[in-house]
């Protein structure tokens, strides 16, 4: 069995790459560490770049058509990961999972209908509503023992006779969890209680820690499979972002066909050859690869509790249940959204989301991405004490 270097330093500057060579447009500084983009500073899997360089060797890079083994290796990922039997015929393509979403919301509501979000949540979902010209409706989340969990009251007193969808994290990011069967379940029945349909944005769903275990929406009942539309890649799991290329299962025959001509008329659909091929690659090879990946950003996960505890015991971290995404509350040091990101860029050299950004409840808060060698995370948590401690 092959065992993969985790630990081993990658030079990602002067690649273009936004993570890093971004650093001065975003944080207005070049000598900061960066955490903050949702990539991990890990190679991409070597079965992924052989397939990719096999592909090249052919020399055309012409006109292509997804392949059945492309679609039985979505298949198969769903079945042995989630427990979850798909169909060919459910499958569909978007050039990222934001964009499913935006097209989604395109596709399946007017301009001043009503969009769910439950905030402190990823931010595209927020652009995602506004730029459709849809009426932005905020179901925040509440902290319950230590995690997230949904506000039923809230929603129900939220929604109207224009509220079309609801846009859910699955897991959620930036607090990292899982949503358990009976939360899903109290949610769905709401949902199909006033006809809204759901948008599941599942990308993380791979990343899962110890006993937890990630239930697709669709998963749930036909009934729900029928009102849903559930968005998944290989990019945040494989490091394959750059490859833009994730999938839109919908089962029901109807809002898959009204989804495709919406990303028909762009001609979107075909995608890119090499998103197909690392997609196709990361499923049929990736389980052993994930295996070892989620036992290390798990000890990585541990360095950084531990540590806090130790060492900035004021600094409170959401356990998550998955993602490589952790939430940090600063709030008992007193500032704000931007003056707190700022400190910690300036302070401490240090990189991390703002909180505010993720909107109500994000407040006070900082997202650190821990899917980096241990000695760069352990650098960054020295740098972190010597600015707040």
């Amino acid at each position: 069995m092959k065992q993969y270097n985790f630990d081993e330093i990658i030079e990602r500057h002067e690649t273009n790459c936004l993570k890093y060579d971004a650093l001065d447009r975003f944080f207005k500084t070049n000598d900061a560490l960066p955490l903050w983009v949702a990539d991990m500073d890990f190679k991409t899997p070597d079965f992924i770049i052989e397939a990719i360089k096999k592909r090249i060797d052919h020399e055309i890079l012409g006109y292509t058509f997804r392949s059945d083994s492309y679609y039985q290796s979505v298949i198969g990922w769903m079945s042995r990961r989630h427990n979850w039997e798909i169909k060919k015929d459910w499958i569909s393509f978007s050039p990222g999972v934001v964009a499913g979403l935006t097209y989604a919301i395109e596709t399946f509501s007017n301009s001043g209908d009503g969009v769910i979000v439950q905030p402190p949540v990823y931010f595209p979902f927020f652009d995602s509503v506004k730029g459709t010209n849809r009426k932005l409706i905020q179901n925040p989340l509440k902290i319950e023992a230590g995690r997230y969990t949904f506000d039923f009251d809230d929603l129900k007193a939220k929604i109207d006779k224009n509220t079309k969808l609801l846009l859910l994290c699955n897991p959620q990011n930036p607090g990292g969890m899982v949503w358990t069967k009976e939360e899903l379940i109290q949610l769905t029945n709401i949902c199909l209680e006033n006809n809204i349909m759901i948008i599941s944005d599942e990308i993380h769903s791979d990343l899962i820690y110890n006993d937890h275990k990630h239930i697709a929406l669709a998963s749930i009942s036909e009934e729900v499979a029928q009102n849903c539309m559930v968005c998944m890649a290989p990019s945040k799991t494989f490091n394959v972002a750059g490859l833009s290329s994730s999938l839109a299962i919908i089962p029901n025959k109807r809002k898959l066909a009204a989804y495709e001509r919406t990303i028909g008329v762009g001609h979107l659909g075909m995608g890119n050859i090499f998103g197909s091929v690392a997609l196709e690659a990361a499923y049929t090879h990736g389980d052993e690869w994930l295996k070892q990946l989620l036992a290390y950003l798990w000890d990585n996960y541990q360095l950084l509790e531990d540590f806090m505890t130790e060492k900035l015991p004021r600094v409170k971290v959401m356990k998550p249940e998955a993602t490589y995404l952790i939430w940090l509350d600063f709030s008992d040091y007193g500032m704000k959204n931007e003056a707190l990101s700022k400190f910690a860029t300036e302070k401490a050299k240090v990189a991390l989301n703002d909180g505010g950004r993720f909107g109500i409840g994000g407040d006070g808060w900082l997202r650190i991405n821990i899917g980096c060698p241990r000695s760069v995370l352990q650098e960054a948590l020295e740098r972190l004490e010597k600015a707040f401690g």
